[in-house]
């Protein structure tokens, strides 16, 4: 048996490794890049990778070339869309992935979407219902498979486009054999085909053909009493509870005059300086004020966001940070706690304000909302605050893949 990881880094390094195959497609059941090399994605090996202008990789299609009828599953099962509005179907999915997600190698902590996250994620606007689609026993109904996706639009390289972002893909863990995976992203992707979408955008913690970047999970500890309590981390041999407390103390208020919660009246300025900011970076969403308020107005227990509104110039708006909230079920209990609450590092707009100091007032933000540990990747400009804020580094990647798009370089974080 692995012996258990005895120090902060070592023990949250396990944790989060798990986190990176849970952001979206956990793909450990479809690795075999012989799949994958019969797809319109960049190839790993030179000799199958189409060379070519950036854009599409497969020859143009409409609509009427797509198959109209569901790929066959084996006789035992059947395909299903699944209508997060109706509480039982919300609940199936819940707790399907609570059950069959990722949960990290000793089993004391599974990740835990909560129902109000997963309507946030998966209705987002001009959502499809038949994207999120499921498998299901045939006669029990029971649902044993699941996978989503949602439009969005991209920036790539100054090119607008229009695509699915592909998640949740969770195979009951009895039926990993079946090789429903492949069949899943099949159908999804001639699902998102029937609607005029020919690309798409995932992340996997594994490499697959072709990453067109990677990222590293960074983490900041927020509550090191309850990560010792639970079990989540060990004090170092030479070292107190108080002292490792005390390395870890944020201020009790934020530093940052002006900062307060996201309203639906900063929706449009919100809107305008994120997508202005985004443009800096070569691969990014481009969002709708509609989108903006769905994915970033605050919702207590899922996502918050603050604005700096400049104190000498009343309602402009400067700065924008945000975080969203996926909790961990602690499996056995362990110092009788039952949730391990962590807070993700979402989308931020340094402007005015340093973005040192503008993360820091969300750390403190976040220790204010009882968060355990506080995440973020090194990609954008972060980099510029995770050692200084004392983020611990994680043990592996997160790397990012554009379906049917050619991209010729990797793209920097």
């Amino acid at each position: 048996e692995r012996p258990a990881p005895d120090s902060l880094e070592e023990r949250e390094a396990a944790i989060f490794e798990a986190e990176r195959s849970m952001s979206s497609l956990h793909v450990a059941e479809v690795a075999d890049h012989k799949f994958w090399e019969t797809q319109p994605v960049g190839q790993l090996k030179p000799e199958l990778d189409k060379r070519g202008p950036e854009g599409p990789i497969d020859d143009p299609m409409t609509v009427a070339d797509v198959r109209q009828e569901g790929y066959a599953l084996p006789d035992s099962f059947e395909w299903c869309s699944c209508d997060m509005n109706d509480a039982k179907t919300n609940e199936e999915v819940y707790e399907l992935l609570d059950k069959n997600y990722v949960e990290d190698d000793d089993a004391m902590f599974r990740f835990c979407y909560s129902k109000e996250f997963l309507r946030w994620a998966l209705q987002p606007p001009g959502y499809h219902m038949d994207w999120h689609l499921g498998v299901r026993v045939v006669g029990t109904g029971k649902l044993v498979a699941f996978i989503s996706g949602v439009p969005a639009r991209m920036v790539v390289n100054g090119k607008e486009i229009d695509l699915a972002e592909i998640n949740f893909l969770c195979i009951h863990k009895k039926l990993r054999a079946k090789r429903l995976a492949p069949m899943l992203i099949r159908e999804i992707t001639r699902r998102v085909n029937l609607r005029g979408i020919w690309q798409a955008a995932y992340t996997a913690g594994v490499v697959l053909p072709k990453p067109i970047g990677t990222a590293r999970y960074w983490h900041r500890s927020l509550n090191v009493k309850k990560l010792v309590e639970i079990g989540f981390t060990h004090l170092h041999a030479r070292t107190t509870m108080s002292r490792t407390i005390k390395l870890f103390k944020l201020e009790p208020k934020p530093a940052t005059p002006g900062i307060r919660p996201m309203v639906d009246a900063d929706v449009p300025k919100v809107t305008a300086l994120m997508n202005a900011y985004l443009r800096k970076f070569a691969v990014a969403p481009h969002f709708t004020e509609e989108e903006v308020k769905h994915h970033l107005s605050v919702r207590e227990g899922v996502v918050y966001s603050y604005v700096v509104e400049d104190p000498d110039a009343p309602g402009s708006i400067t700065d924008f940070v945000s975080f969203y909230s996926l909790p961990s079920t602690v499996i056995q209990g362990q110092g009788g706690h039952d949730t391990l609450r962590a807070a993700y590092s979402y989308y931020n707009v340094p402007a005015k304000t340093d973005i040192k100091q503008l993360m820091e007032d969300a750390l403190i933000l976040a220790k204010s909302k009882d968060f355990d540990v506080f995440n973020a990747l090194d990609l954008m400009e972060n980099a510029r605050f995770l050692k200084d804020l004392k983020f611990g580094i994680g043990d592996g990647n997160l790397r990012y893949y554009l379906y049917n798009w050619r991209l010729n370089d990797v793209v920097e974080p």
